[in-house]
């Protein structure tokens, strides 16, 4: 048997799955899916979570149901890859492969600030951004939530809560001279205008120096918090950091023109964990996995793989609530209802793909 085993079914994850599903397969060939929930996440959703504006259904997709792909439920404990095998927490069986998709995500990067991991909530994974919701939903009228890192998700988490919650004091700390520094200026103006008419404070030029229990020291400032969110950027999974392959500056793993590893052409990257000259995102590890899949279709056929195409992304879609959005459309920046409709456009496709 030819056994591959995918670690992780997000965006690419599950695009690997559904591309190599699409076409004959070998009889010889066995897919087993690792994955701590037994559906898909739309991560990119986990701001609403985090708000309270979406019931947990809401942004869960079930994984292609097939009788070639065995699913696998768990936290993966270790990645050997002398030994070909995954370690999962509480399971005495080993689970071999031949193949491996490393296609784990990333979590949150603290960048060594002291507090920061123990005392504040986060969004970058299904539980965390429950109990996220859990803990501003449970304020009482007035309380204040500090958000830190005004770049997409800050942006999210901090319109969304605003508006589930329009008695709360909600402050943005962010690191830059203006928010959205990768986005267009006609967006950042339009966001930093959106925050001003909604009473959202942002505070520029932030230098979080420590994070406690009940406050953040800011630039020698420390505000008394009642909830502290972390959106302050990313770094890949510690068991993709892990691995004795070779990395980037950001840690993330060098693959080459097929997304393999060049010492262990047998495993593949995708998404959050591969070196990439694009940022992270869903669409990014979307069509990365769309490209696996083609490359591995030919592998397990035992054929010679075609070089995939560049990569061109089709742009990044914001929301400030449930009827405002911005993002960046055809290379044009735009703002208002129409890229708000456009992400929900995307939200619904991914729902029914």
């Amino acid at each position: 048997m030819k056994r591959l085993v995918i670690l992780g079914g997000g965006y690419g994850g599950v695009k690997v799955v559904a591309g190599l599903l699409d076409h004959h397969l070998p009889e010889d060939v066995e897919i087993t899916v690792i994955d701590r929930n037994p559906y898909q996440s739309l991560k990119t959703e986990f701001y609403s979570i985090a708000a309270g504006t979406s019931a947990d259904k809401d942004v869960r997709v079930a994984f292609p149901d097939d009788e070639r792909v065995r699913y696998v439920y768990g936290e993966i404990t270790e990645v050997d890859t002398d030994n070909q095998q995954i370690t999962l927490k509480g399971k005495s069986d080993l689970i071999p492969y031949d193949y491996m998709v490393v296609a784990l995500g990333c979590e949150d990067n603290y960048h060594g600030i002291e507090g920061a991991e123990k005392y504040t909530d986060s969004v970058q994974t299904f539980a965390k951004a429950r109990h996220t919701g859990m803990s501003v939903g449970n304020l009482k009228p007035y309380g204040k939530v500090a958000i830190v890192g005004a770049g997409l998700s800050g942006i999210e988490v901090a319109a969304e809560i605003r508006e589930s919650r329009p008695d709360l004091n909600i402050r943005l700390l962010d690191r830059g001279a203006t928010v959205l520094k990768a986005f267009d200026s006609k967006i950042q103006e339009y966001v930093e205008s959106w925050f001003i008419e909604n009473n959202v404070e942002v505070l520029h030029d932030a230098n979080v120096e420590y994070v406690e229990k009940d406050g953040v020291c800011n630039n020698g400032v420390c505000f008394v918090n009642d909830v502290t969110i972390w959106t302050a950027g990313v770094r890949p999974h510690y068991l993709a950091r892990n691995l004795p392959f070779e990395k980037d500056q950001q840690d993330k793993i060098i693959v080459n023109d097929f997304f393999q590893v060049p010492e262990s052409t047998n495993v593949y990257v995708v998404g959050d964990c591969a070196s990439s000259v694009h940022s992270p995102s869903g669409q990014l590890a979307m069509q990365q996995g769309e490209q696996i899949a083609d490359i591995l279709l030919a592998v397990l056929h035992d054929k010679e793989p075609k070089k995939p195409k560049e990569i061109k992304l089709k742009g990044t879609l914001g929301s400030l609530g449930k009827s405002d959005g911005f993002g960046n459309m055809f290379q044009q920046p735009f703002t208002g209802l129409v890229p708000r409709i456009a992400k929900s456009g995307v939200l619904w496709l991914s729902k029914r793909h």
